[in-house]
């Protein structure tokens, strides 16, 4: 008896888990027809819902334009599992219709209808392209495989494959995240892909986004259907402004084609497979690129999108010596991964340490979100009453177009007296905490009066009039006129730009490596790169007159062997630059930045040697 309850307890136990598993996955009413048939052929047309609908709710499409052979015929199928003692289920209800159309067209299926628990839900209408007899190839997703005696070469026409390439949208400001998606249409299915070339994305940082997952989508291109799948899609952030190209994509597609074998015997005979190959080619994509309005404030770091921010201030009351974080958020959507860190401007008593980052960022067709996190940890040496001013962080928002600037909370810290420490707190003058170095200065700051008796001395010749006064009135009078004839010089030579432009690149580009060397010193990665990159791009276009919308590295190599320069100059620059633009985003340091950066300054000595000469 207690063995049949126990049983009887493990079946309930487990229906009951079946239901509950059936019902919470999430309900699909899908509709499946093929794609491509011939006038007169029968085929099926199948609508799958993958729950238990209520009675009498499936409403089936009216046809038109095909005639109904039969249905609908209902097939259930369910199926369990248990798996590492966890339990799921799956239930499949299909409504299968025959179908058959006798004239060439364009046939729309319309959307099928059905209830479950009450909410409605319906299919997608799907094209069917009807055809006065059957073309080559397999057609996707259930059409039938083709007939003929054509070779299997022919039967995959010049318009059953086609590679894309779509952009969400043809102009974007610089930093303003871009989608760009490579899609197959196809007409013969297709088995697989050989030698497969993407482009290098130059002028924008690429993030990929996945496609594993992608369903195709039946849709009609010049008045044909295909079914299209997204192979390749990317999150392009412009670097530059001006008009950038994406160049084209390649592939090799492999079509999949069924012909009737030549034995016609029922049992060793049977259709013959072939593998036809395809070369396809996307078009150029040109995106025009819009610099940024002028007038940014003073902290904009390059964030583009829409932002929020986000800060947790330390306590309000601390105690000397005692340490303390002030964390920073920002979060939203856009180029989160070109945020910097705010700047957080603290008293010359406390000891900042270097901010700690903490990110959780998810890139999606929509574009990037998620936030960064910055934290500032510090430690309070004197005691005292201090104003801690707000953290400001300024983003550029594409919609609004314009500049966006948040702001935190001004925050007045109490730093009390270290009891443990004693006579080590550092002293305190009107507010301000004195460091032991600050203290041991205040003694050579004033010096004693003398007091001993002075030691005088006659005064000598009037300089005024003298053979001395008149040689150096001369030399300065000459050196008036060198200096007019130079500075006339100067001005006929400043109204040449490309010439100013030129002589000023190797000055411009000191001061980015200067800044550059700073981010190296404080071991900012990703910061050093992007002044690298803007070093090197910057000095190019200055010294070689090129517009920054056709600035790239073949400009830069058709320029250099225009003025002699050798080609191995120009490896050497493209070479530093793909280093660099690797480096700026890769997750392990794979190069040192010194190297870089002392091959950047010496790639720039170089030119500017070969150029003068």
């Amino acid at each position: 008896m207690r063995r049949l309850i126990a049983n009887t307890a493990l079946v309930l136990l487990f229906v009951a888990a079946s239901l509950r598993a059936v019902a919470a996955d999430e309900v699909t009413f899908e509709a499946d027809a093929p794609m491509l048939v011939a006038a007169g052929e029968v085929f099926r047309v199948e609508f799958t819902v993958s729950a238990t609908p209520d009675d009498d709710s499936f409403v089936a499409p009216s046809f038109d334009g095909f005639d109904l052979l039969a249905g609908p015929v209902l097939s259930t199928r369910r199926s369990v599992e248990l798996i590492n003692g966890s339990l799921s289920s799956s239930l499949r209800i299909t409504y299968t219709y025959t179908l058959v159309s006798h004239e060439a067209g364009t046939r729309t299926i319309g959307e099928a209808s059905i209830a479950v628990k009450g909410r409605t839900y319906r299919t997608r209408p799907l094209p069917v392209e009807v055809v006065a007899e059957r073309q080559g190839g397999a057609a996707p997703r259930g059409a039938p495989s083709a007939v003929g005696a054509a070779a299997p070469s022919e039967r995959v026409g010049k318009d059953d494959l086609l590679l894309r390439v779509e952009a969400s949208r043809s102009s974007v400001f610089k930093g303003e995240p871009l989608r760009v998606s490579f899609k197959l249409s196809q007409r013969v299915n297709v088995v697989g892909f050989e030698e497969v070339k993407l482009p290098s994305f130059d002028g924008f940082w690429a993030q990929e986004l996945p496609t594993d997952g992608a369903r195709p989508v039946r849709e009609t291109i010049g008045g044909r259907i295909y079914e299209t799948t997204v192979i390749k899609e990317y999150l392009l952030y412009p670097q530059q402004a001006g008009r950038l190209t994406v160049e084209p994509a390649a592939l090799t597609a492999v079509a999949q084609i069924v012909v009737p074998g030549r034995n016609p015997d029922p049992f060793f005979g049977g259709p013959e497979v072939y593998n036809v190959r395809r070369k396809l080619r996307t078009a150029q994509l040109r995106v025009e690129v819009k610099e940024l309005p002028e007038g940014a404030p003073g902290d904009f770091s390059g964030a583009v999108g829409s932002f929020r921010m986000e800060t947790t201030p330390p306590p309000a009351r601390l105690a000397a010596n005692s340490s303390a974080t002030y964390t920073v958020k920002i979060s939203g959507t856009g180029n989160l991964p070109f945020v910097q860190a705010p700047r957080l401007v603290l008293p010359g008593s406390f000891e900042q340490y270097n901010t700690k980052t903490i990110e959780s960022i998810n890139s999606s067709a929509a574009g990037t979100t998620g936030y960064r996190q910055f934290e500032y940890p510090f430690i309070a040496r004197a005691e005292g009453l201090y104003d801690i001013p707000p953290v400001e962080f300024t983003y550029f928002d594409p919609e609004k177009r314009q500049y966006v600037a948040l702001s935190s909370e001004s925050l007045a810290l109490e730093i009390t007296p270290d009891a443990k420490r004693g006579g080590d707190t550092p002293v305190v003058l009107g507010g301000r905490g004195l460091t032991k170095e600050e203290v041991k200065l205040l003694g050579q700051d004033i010096r004693f009066i003398r007091v001993d008796a002075p030691q005088l001395r006659g005064a000598g010749r009037p300089f005024l009039f003298s053979p001395l006064y008149f040689a150096l009135l001369g030399g300065l009078l000459l050196a008036a006129a060198g200096c007019y004839v130079a500075l006339r010089r100067r001005i006929r030579e400043s109204q040449n730009a490309a010439l100013m432009r030129g002589r000023r690149a190797s000055k411009v580009a000191v001061q980015r490596f200067r800044a550059a060397r700073r981010y190296m010193a404080e071991q900012n990665r990703r910061a050093f790169y992007e002044e690298m990159l803007r070093a090197l791009w910057g000095y190019m276009g200055d010294k070689l007159n090129i517009p920054v919308a056709n600035l790239t590295k073949e400009s830069v190599r058709e320029e250099l062997h225009k003025r002699g320069v050798a080609p191995e100059e120009s490896q050497r620059f493209a070479t530093i630059v793909t280093r660099c633009e690797e480096e700026q985003y890769s997750p392990v340091e794979s190069a040192r930045m010194g190297d870089l950066y002392a091959d950047g300054i010496d790639f720039v000595s170089r030119i500017e040697s070969a150029i003068k000469r």
